[in-house]
C-alpha cells in the first residue's frame, strides 16, 4: 500500500520516494523567466554526464560547489557564449550563462509528476481540512505559541486545544434549530 505525504516539506522530504511515500505537495518553480531570454526549461539534462546543454549545444559544467547548502551552479564557457548568436536571449547582461540546480532537483521532479493526478487532487482536499483546523488553532484560539515547556508539555497543550476545538464544533451542531415543519392545511 502506498502512504501519502500530507504536509509540504523539505527539498529533502520531498526524496520521500525511497521510503514508499509519495510527495504530493506543489513544488515551488521558479525557473520561468518573464523578460525575455532562456529559461532553464530551454536547456536540456543530462544526467548520464552532470552536464546542461544549452539550445546551440554547448555544455554548461558544474565545479561540484553546493552553494547555500542546497544549490549546484552549471556555467558555459565565456568562450562559447561570447561568439554565440543566441546571447542576447540567453545571457545579454553575464559574460557567460549560469544555471542553479536544486541538489534535490530528481525528487523535485517526482513531486512535479504527480501533479494533476487524482490522487493528487485528493490528497490536496484532504490536506485542506487539516490545514484549516490548524490556523483556526493558531488564529481563534490563540496557540500560536506554546506556554508549557517541553515535549510533554506541547502534547497536553496540544490536546487541550484539539478538545476546544471539538466543543466549539459539536456546540454549533447542537445549537442549530430544528428544520421547520411544513404547515398542512387541509
Amino acid at each position: 500500500m502506498r502512504r501519502y505525504r500530507l504536509r509540504g516539506g523539505s527539498d529533502a522530504e520531498l526524496a520521500g520516494e525511497e521510503k514508499g511515500i509519495a510527495p504530493h505537495i506543489p513544488v515551488n518553480d521558479k525557473s520561468q523567466r518573464d523578460n525575455g531570454t532562456f529559461s532553464r526549461g530551454d536547456f536540456q539534462y543530462d544526467p548520464a554526464s552532470d552536464v546542461y546543454h544549452c539550445p546551440r549545444g554547448k555544455q554548461l559544467r558544474t565545479s561540484g560547489t553546493v552553494h547555500n547548502d542546497k544549490t549546484l551552479l552549471y556555467r558555459a564557457s565565456r568562450r562559447d557564449c561570447g561568439i554565440c548568436p543566441l546571447k542576447p536571449q540567453c545571457c545579454p547582461k553575464e559574460p557567460s550563462r549560469k544555471i542553479p540546480r536544486d541538489i534535490h532537483e530528481c525528487a523535485r521532479d517526482v513531486a512535479r509528476s504527480f501533479v494533476g493526478t487524482e490522487g493528487f487532487e485528493q490528497s490536496r482536499r484532504e490536506r485542506k481540512k487539516f490545514e484549516m483546523r490548524f490556523a483556526h488553532l493558531k488564529h481563534i484560539l490563540r496557540l500560536d505559541r506554546l506556554r508549557l515547556r517541553g515535549p510533554r508539555g506541547a502534547q497536553d497543550e496540544f490536546v487541550l486545544a484539539a478538545i476546544a476545538q471539538n466543543l466549539r464544533r459539536l456546540a454549533a451542531l447542537v445549537a442549530r434549530p430544528p428544520p421547520a415543519e411544513a404547515l398542512c392545511i387541509a
